[in-house]
């Protein structure tokens, strides 16, 4: 039976009390049934609290999800480059926001969203980071994140300590941590992405002293060797390998979870991505903290953030309404504490005015939502610049392990950076 033959029946039988009126408007309330949309997506943004939003979706609007994984790494970007030029991209798509969105030429592909409506709920932050020439492409698919310390609160309060606003008390804590027959920090050598941490997000204190870094950096005109904050994200690692983990050299980010969880260690400089993970462990989730990495100056301890993926639509796809409803539905409170009490949360949310809920570790709700309240955070350089030296993980591993001087990694890094930036057409010194 056709809809609008459907629609005079139901009309009719409604007319005569035959059928609820909750079910009629169960029926007009889904104004996308029969709509696939598919999306692509990476594990970590198909999560389990996407799909109850999809779920949610579907119940309240109609339509299905087709999903298929990115790979990701350099096989899922170029996977994605190459359906951007055949014109072959799914309807809905999670990728970067940033520098790599910047490299793919999103214009090609990805629908200019700046004058829908759900814009005006992003924080400005998020939406400079998904601009390009004016065209805003991109919406939160999460929460944000930091390079941060997360830490074991319990060793703390046995210890009577309190969290360093400055990097000189931060080595004080380790010394005491130490004193005590505690390992003050862990180190991941057997994962070397993560040693980068440390560095990345000494961010926040480069630019405090430092504004246009990250422009000048893109341009040439300020090195890591030549800015004494810049190098001094460098040489913090040398004022802690005595600190760390026995097993430094082969430790991975699995083994970090579950020694933060349990106290093995107290300190550890990582992305906040890994809170859920290390909760999941933990016998008690309150005895775990964050805290930005800290800088000279007391009064300006802030935090270094790294902006989430993003959902972008296929600007040719032929379901733009109704991936628009869906991603209407997708900013509402409803479906947000839906996705927050599901999976958890990385960092504060993008959505202005929103709260994440309860159930959510106060790691995030009121350590790291602190720094966001009283304005000291800024974005990581990756949101700032395009250029990043490839060998940056080799390198901060090298310094923690006491392999090299940071002053050495530092000047190594502004060579391998000069070829990044070459390759990209920057006229670097």
């Amino acid at each position: 039976m056709k809809r609008k033959a459907l629609s005079v029946v139901l009309a009719a039988t409604l007319a005569a009390g035959m059928i609820p009126a909750s079910v009629v408007m169960a029926e007009e309330e889904k104004p996308y049934e029969g709509v696939t949309l598919t999306v692509w997506a990476g594990n970590a943004e198909y999560n389990e609290g996407t799909q109850a939003v999809m779920d949610a979706a579907t119940e309240k609007l109609g339509m299905e999800f087709q999903v298929e994984i990115n790979p990701g790494g350099s096989e899922g970007d170029n996977i994605l480059k190459t359906r951007m030029a055949s014109g072959d991209l799914p309807d809905l798509m999670a990728y970067n926001s940033g520098a790599k969105l910047s490299d793919l030429n999103p214009s090609r592909g990805f629908l200019d969203i700046s004058d829908w409506d759900i814009v005006d709920k992003f924080d400005d932050a998020f939406i400079s980071s998904v601009t390009i020439d004016g065209a805003i492409y991109g919406a939160p698919q999460s929460s944000t994140q930091a390079g941060a310390v997360i830490y074991y609160k319990p060793d703390y309060e046995e210890l009577g300590l309190e969290v360093p606003h400055t990097w000189d008390d931060f080595v004080s804590n380790c010394q005491a941590l130490a004193d005590a027959g505690k390992t003050p920090v862990y180190f991941t050598g057997g994962e070397t992405w993560a040693t980068q941490v440390l560095f990345l997000g000494d961010y926040y204190n480069v630019v405090a002293a430092n504004p246009t870094f990250g422009e000048d950096y893109t341009n040439g005109t300020a090195k890591y060797a030549d800015i004494a904050e810049a190098t001094r994200s460098w040489t913090k690692y040398e004022d802690l390998v005595d600190f760390l983990n026995a097993d430094k050299s082969a430790a991975t980010v699995t083994d970090g979870n579950l020694a933060l969880a349990t106290g093995e260690a107290t300190h550890w400089f990582i992305l906040t991505q890994q809170l859920p993970l290390i909760i999941a462990e933990a016998e008690n989730p309150d005895d775990i903290g964050v805290f930005g990495v800290p800088g000279e100056d007391a009064d300006n301890h802030g935090l270094t953030v790294w902006e989430p993926m993003s959902w972008y639509v296929s600007k040719d796809g032929q379901n733009i309404d109704a991936v628009k409803a869906f991603l209407e539905f997708y900013y509402t409170d409803e479906a947000l504490d839906m996705y927050f009490e599901t999976y958890g949360a990385n960092g504060p949310s993008c959505i202005k005015g929103y709260e994440l809920p309860e159930s959510v570790c106060s790691a995030v709700r009121v350590d790291m939502q602190q720094y966001f309240d009283d304005g000291k955070t800024c974005p990581a350089l990756e949101y700032q610049s395009p250029i990043k030296g490839t060998t940056c993980e080799q390198l901060t591993t090298a310094v923690g392990l006491g392999q090299m001087s940071g002053e050495e990694a530092a000047a190594s890094y502004d060579d391998d950076c000069k070829k990044s930036a070459v390759q990209l057409g920057y006229d670097w010194e």
